[in-house]
C-alpha cells in the first residue's frame, strides 16, 4: 500500500512539474506571497470570467465601507439582459438582494448579475470599469488592464497570472468574512439549484476557492485555493484546453505545493511582489485552437494536440515509476564485521 502511495505521489509530481502546460501557471503561499512553482506569470493572458474576482473585490470595498448591505437590492436592466450566458437571467425591472448577486456572480457565473453590480455601484457601467482599472493600478497589477465586469471576450481585456495572485491574496485577506461565497459548491435561486464550475470543491482535500473562467481565446482558466493544516496554498491556471485539464493541473500544482513544503523553502524569499518581472513576457493571444469545445468550432484538431499532451505527460510517468520499481527491488548490501584473529 505504501509503494502504491509514493507511486502516485510521483505521478503527481511529474503532472505538476514535468511538462509545461498550455499557458502560465503559479503555485504560492496566501499568507506570505512566497513563490512555490511559475511559468510564465507575465504573460498576459485574457482573463474571462476570473475578471469577476475584481468585481466580487468592489462589491466587498463598498459593503465595508458602508455604501450598501446585502440586503440592498439591485436592478436587471436593458444593459443586463442583454448579456449572454453565463446568466441567471432575469427580466428587466426584476431585483436581486446584494447577497444573492454575490453568490450569482461567484458561483454561477452570472455575465448579466456582473453587470447589474456595475451599474449599481459605478453607478454607470462605464465608471464601474474605471473602479476597476483604479484598483488594479493600485494592487500592483501592472499589466492588467478591464473593459467589461464579467470578461466576455474583448482584445483588450488582459491580465496575468502574477497579477490574478494579487488580486485573489487581496480579495481573500482583507475579506475573510466574505471567504464562505469562494467555497460554495452552490446555490439555491427560488425553484432552481445553481452550481460551480470549480470541480476543485467537490474533489480536493481542502479546497475552498476562488474562481473559474472560459472563452474560446483565453481557454479554460481558474485561481484555485486549498487549506490543510494551517497552510493555504494558491494555484493560478491559464489556458487548459478542457475543464477537466484545468481541474486537473490545478490539483497537480496544490498537491505538490502541500507535499513538497519542507526545510528548501525556508531559503525562498521569492514572491509574486519581488520576483523579477520577465522583460520578454507576450502580450495576449488567442489559445482558440487548443480548446477542446464544440463552441470554439475545432473540436477534432484540439483532441489530438490534447492526446499529444498526454502522452508526453504519461511518458515522463511511466519513467519515474520504472525508476521507483528498480530502486525499491534492488537488494540492500550488508556489511559483515571481520573476524577477529
Amino acid at each position: 500500500m505504501r509503494f502504491f502511495l509514493q507511486i502516485v505521489c510521483l505521478l503527481i509530481s511529474a503532472v505538476a512539474c514535468g511538462t509545461a502546460s498550455a499557458g502560465p501557471t503559479l503555485l504560492f503561499e496566501a499568507d506570505t506571497g512566497k513563490v512555490l512553482y511559475s511559468e510564465s506569470i507575465d504573460d498576459q493572458w485574457h482573463p474571462a470570467s476570473l475578471t469577476k474576482v475584481m468585481t466580487a473585490y468592489i462589491a466587498f470595498q463598498d459593503l465595508r465601507d458602508g455604501k450598501i448591505k446585502l440586503d440592498t437590492k439591485i436592478l436587471c436592466t436593458p444593459l443586463a439582459y442583454k448579456e449572454p450566458p453565463s446568466k441567471v437571467g432575469l427580466p428587466v425591472g426584476a431585483k436581486l438582494k446584494m447577497d444573492t448577486a454575490l453568490k450569482a456572480l461567484i458561483i454561477k457565473s452570472a455575465n448579466d448579475v456582473a453587470v447589474m453590480i456595475a451599474e449599481a455601484l459605478g453607478p454607470t457601467h462605464d465608471r464601474f470599469i474605471a473602479r476597476m482599472n483604479m484598483t488594479a493600478k493600485r494592487l500592483g497589477m501592472t499589466r492588467t488592464y478591464f473593459a467589461n465586469p464579467n470578461g466576455l471576450p474583448d482584445k483588450r481585456q488582459v491580465t496575468t497570472a502574477r497579477d490574478l495572485a494579487k488580486l485573489a491574496r487581496a480579495v481573500t485577506t482583507e475579506f475573510p468574512e466574505y471567504a464562505h461565497y469562494w467555497s460554495m459548491p452552490a446555490f439555491r435561486l427560488g425553484k432552481r439549484r445553481l452550481g460551480s464550475h470549480n470541480g476543485l470543491l467537490k474533489t480536493f482535500e481542502g479546497a475552498n476557492g476562488l474562481k473559474t473562467g472560459f472563452i474560446c481565446d483565453s481557454g479554460f482558466n481558474v485561481v484555485a485555493s486549498a487549506t490543510r493544516d494551517g497552510r493555504k496554498l494558491m494555484a493560478v491556471v491559464l489556458g487548459e484546453p478542457s475543464s477537466s485539464d484545468r481541474t486537473l493541473r490545478a490539483a497537480s500544482l496544490l498537491e505538490h505545493g502541500f507535499r513538497q513544503w519542507g526545510w528548501k523553502q525556508l531559503f525562498n524569499t521569492d514572491t509574486i511582489d519581488n520576483l523579477p518581472v520577465d522583460g520578454s513576457a507576450l502580450n495576449a493571444r488567442s489559445i482558440r485552437h487548443t480548446v477542446t469545445s464544440w463552441a470554439c468550432g475545432n473540436r477534432k484538431s484540439a483532441r489530438r494536440l490534447r492526446a499529444a499532451k498526454l502522452r508526453v505527460k504519461l511518458k515522463n510517468s511511466k519513467r519515474l515509476v520504472n525508476k521507483r520499481k528498480k530502486r525499491v527491488a534492488q537488494p540492500k548490501t550488508s556489511i559483515r564485521p571481520s573476524s577477529g584473529n
